[in-house]
């Protein structure tokens, strides 16, 4: 952290520096920046690449760093008002939409500004990350023999064997295949089990990530409500019966966003259900590894206990490191296996071998453990923090479960409270949406509800992640200034 810091100030310090030189005018050598500064010669390093990226600097190996040389003018901006016409031409009759609705996923993905808490987070902040060992990774990765070759399509032979064992039961490395993370790995799934213009059930709430990929797929998200215990069977059975799906996409294990856990005597009976109907189940296990230090023993994945092949399997090491690190597993059995693998080599060939090797190489250090003791144990205090923060100061919002694994928290507004100015408002309708605003004003980004829908919503939500913040004291500040949000919204 320190050292990107230090790599940020000096590009500034030189970038406004370098009216002071003419165009080729050469810059002081890097051991004189290094003594001026004092940093490191990596820094400088890094800094003058950065500037080069911008186009203000050429470095000539040998000879040292340059003052670029003006750019010629933009030609004028072209008109592109015909591509109104063109993207939108009979897009009505389209099965598959050729325009993608991506605000549900840019909410955890986007930065909030500076300054701002973020409740909104998606992964792990970089203090959680093991950027050591990533490093660390990655470097041994780069010197193995045919680290940089074209690696087997359906990935490397150990890296697949990791993950099967992981997921258990029968599955097999030949039945795994390595993808380029959890949202790619969906996207192939739903794209090999359902044609554009079926139906496809899903929790009710679910990950807005999915319902996008779903959509883009053509596809038509059917909800089937969750409880404190997973999906409820009697409506799973329902919706199979009514729509006549062949694919349901959950979350068994900490469910996005209710962190609910799928009930022992649900789980065989959601697979039976499942096979009754001819139909495939996707499990997307996303944070197995993100797992609090007081959950106990874990089930094993729905995979693990799926000898008929109804389970298509999703798991992910990015949760668990860096979001940048996206490598994922697919697992299938039978037939459905090379639809997967022929979807996944036309749209993206294969997984790059680097990365691939340096997941060998983290999963297979000491490092690796290490690290997951120690995001259990701070994920488990950060939750503790957020729970008591929010009874404490906000009794108002219903936390009806609060989960052993995961990185977020799904309270519940209250119903009939008063808006602005006392004026009555109903949080069914926009109350989220309205909070969300009132809170980033406030100094804190939260996640609205109503996206994690894909009807109607029974009750206004919001998801608070404590995983993207640095610490329980930045979680505590987080808490006062959404309470601080919650009555502008609410008056009083």
């Amino acid at each position: 952290m320190q050292e990107r810091s230090s790599v940020a100030e000096l590009v500034t310090v030189l970038r406004r520096e370098l009216d002071r030189y003419s165009p080729g005018g050469k810059l002081p050598s890097s051991r004189a920046l290094v003594d001026r500064f004092r940093v490191s010669p990596v820094t400088v390093s890094r800094a003058l690449a950065q500037l080069a990226a911008e186009g203000l600097v050429v470095t000539r190996p040998g000879a040292g760093a340059f003052r670029a040389r003006p750019r010629p003018s933009a030609a004028p901006a072209g008109d592109t008002s015909w591509q109104e016409v063109a993207l939108s031409a009979d897009g009505a009759a389209d099965l598959v939409p050729r325009s993608v609705d991506a605000s549900g996923v840019l909410v955890s993905l986007a930065a909030p500004p500076s300054g701002v808490v973020e409740f909104n987070g998606g992964y792990l902040h970089p203090s959680l990350q093991p950027e050591r060992a990533m490093a660390a990774a990655l470097a041994r990765a780069g010197r193995r023999p045919g680290a940089w070759g074209r690696p087997p399509m359906e990935g490397l032979p150990e890296l697949r064997e990791w993950f099967a064992r992981g997921i258990g039961g029968a599955i097999t490395a030949a039945e795994v295949l390595i993808t380029a993370g959890g949202q790619s790995a969906l996207a192939t799934a739903l794209r090999a089990l359902a044609p554009p213009g079926t139906p496809v059930l899903v929790e009710s709430p679910t990950y807005p990530g999915m319902l996008a990929i779903a959509r883009a797929a053509g596809l038509r998200p059917v909800p089937v409500p969750v409880d404190a215990d997973g999906v409820r069977p009697a409506l799973l059975a329902d919706a199979f019966r009514a729509t006549g799906a062949r694919v349901f996409v959950c979350q068994p294990l900490f469910q996005n966003p209710t962190g609910a856990v799928l009930a022992p005597e649900r789980r065989g009976e959601v697979l039976r259900i499942a096979r009754a109907a001819g139909a495939f189940v996707v499990e997307d296990d996303f944070v197995r590894r993100l797992v609090h230090e007081d959950a106990g023993p874990l089930p094993a994945p729905l995979a693990a206990d799926d000898p008929d092949g109804v389970v298509v399997h999703v798991c992910s090491l990015t949760k668990a490191t860096s979001p940048s690190f996206r490598v994922s597993a697919l697992a299938a059995r039978g037939p459905v296996l090379e639809r997967l693998r022929a979807i996944q080599i036309v749209d993206t060939f294969f997984v790059p071998r680097p990365l691939q090797e340096a997941a060998l190489e983290l999963v297979g250090s000491p490092a690796w453990p290490r690290h997951l003791r120690a995001v259990s144990a701070e994920l488990k205090a950060r939750r503790d923090a957020m729970t008591s923060a929010l009874r404490l100061n906000l009794p108002e919002m219903s936390l009806a479960h609060v989960p052993s694994g995961g990185y977020h928290l799904w309270p519940r507004l209250p119903e009939g409270t008063g808006g602005t100015g006392g004026t009555p408002q109903a949080f069914g309708s926009g109350g989220d949406a309205a909070l969300t605003s009132a809170a980033l004003r406030a100094g804190v980004a939260i996640t609205p509800g109503r996206p994690y829908f894909s009807a109607e919503p029974p009750a206004a939500h919001v998801r608070l992640s404590f995983a993207a913040v640095a610490n329980v004291g930045e979680i505590a500040e987080g808490v006062r200034r959404l309470r601080t949000a919650c009555q502008e919204v609410w008056g009083g």
